[in-house]
């Protein structure tokens, strides 16, 4: 049966403007965001597969290209779409970080850093570039592989930070592995990039380690 052919109070689309997406599970936003079935098979039927495939929303999100269209009544069409929610997701999360002070909302800081580097299968660095206030002027992705004293190179970082006009940084990098824990090369990094930065002003406030669904602040376990 289509779903247009269900109980006005049991369709996903309007189930959720009658009581928020919050009480909609994982397979009827799915649906929604998939917006038709195929032949003998509805939206949610679809978005069931999918979810069994993959095992979670996440490992959706975070499927390949040729692993989703793969699936039934999956395209790459759909796959676009999916990819511009992530993205505007992750856009809003920054743009509320352009309004507001990194510190005070770390929760979100690290929400959006974790977001946007967890499933990245090389290590990068990314830094945040913060006004006076805090608040993010801009980000970059400034060094890939392996993060040691070889690959990241502090005049870099302060090349960006003067083009920025940045008042404090908050460095990121991201554990393949999944491990969020400090590695010696990323405690000694930190330091040098925070004596180099300190020559000129710059503050740096933290250093976040991202692993599988964890993030690790230097800032606080005091290795600044």
């Amino acid at each position: 049966m289509a779903i247009s052919d269900w109980p006005l109070s049991e369709r996903p689309r309007e189930k959720l403007l009658a009581q928020g997406a919050q009480s909609l599970s994982d397979a009827e936003l799915l649906a929604i965001f998939l917006r038709t079935g195929t032949a003998g098979s509805s939206a949610l039927d679809l978005a069931r597969g999918l979810l069994t495939e993959f095992g979670n929303v996440r490992g959706i999100l975070e499927a390949g290209q040729e692993a989703f269209c793969a699936q039934r009544g999956m395209g790459a069409s759909k796959f676009a779409q999916l990819q511009a929610a992530l993205e505007l997701t992750q856009r809003h999360m920054l743009q509320t970080l352009q309004r507001t002070d990194c510190l005070t909302s770390s929760a979100l800081t690290r929400t959006y850093i974790r977001a946007r580097m967890r499933s990245y299968t090389r290590e990068v660095f990314l830094c945040l570039f913060l006004d006076n206030q805090h608040r993010v002027i801009a980000q970059e992705e400034l060094f890939y592989g392996t993060i040691d004293g070889s690959m990241v190179h502090p005049r870099e970082v302060v090349r960006r930070c003067l083009h920025h006009n940045a008042a404090a940084l908050i460095f990121a990098h991201n554990h393949p592995s999944g491990v969020a824990e400090p590695s010696q090369a990323d405690i000694s990094i930190t330091r040098r990039l925070k004596n180099a930065l300190a020559l000129i002003d710059i503050r740096t406030l933290d250093h976040l380690v991202v692993g599988d669904g964890e993030v690790t602040s230097l800032a606080e376990r005091g290795l600044l």
